[in-house]
């Protein structure tokens, strides 16, 4: 192997860790360590009805900067706003790792992903296509973009009280 494809290799791991390792935080409603992952410019977007064009221009089903992502997440500690009870048991396989672009310190990777939810109003399948925008930092990839593609985000959806 040359040492290129080994550097590629090397990348494409180390990729695939933090999102297994993102999944795991959300599956375990562990949101300061999720939120750790941001960068301070950070968008989180999850397009309504289809791949999502300008979600300046068209509805989200949630469209959030790093300072709403900080806000939600102290909004819960507060033990005042509250997502559900008792919280969703959560589950996800994540798959299909690429990283489609690598420019310097910024990469694009995209990856596919199925979320089991068991709540007390039944069990719910989610599956997306997720894109991340990744950005090494002080030597440590974070999170300076996600957005989530729900494949049936056309339809009525249930409320998502979770990070999907």
């Amino acid at each position: 192997m040359t040492t290129l494809a080994m550097d590629a290799r090397a990348l494409l791991d180390e990729v695939t860790q933090f999102i297994y390792r993102e999944a795991r935080f959300q599956d375990d409603h562990a949101y300061d360590e999720w939120e750790a992952l941001w960068t301070d410019d950070g968008v989180y977007w999850i397009p309504a009805n289809g791949e999502g064009g300008d979600p300046e221009k068209e509805m989200s089903i949630i469209y959030d900067n790093r300072s709403r992502i900080a806000l939600r997440i102290r909004q819960f500690h507060t033990g005042k706003r509250f997502s559900q009870t008792p919280q969703s048991r959560l589950r996800r396989i994540v798959s299909n790792v690429e990283i489609l672009h690598h420019d310097g310190d910024q990469l694009l990777v995209t990856s596919n992903a199925m979320v089991f939810e068991s709540t007390v109003r039944g069990d719910t399948v989610w599956a997306s296509r997720n894109e991340h925008t990744l950005r090494r930092e002080g030597g440590i990839l974070r999170m300076a973009r996600k957005k989530v593609v729900l494949v049936n985000n056309e339809t009525a959806l249930y409320s998502m009280a979770f990070l999907i």
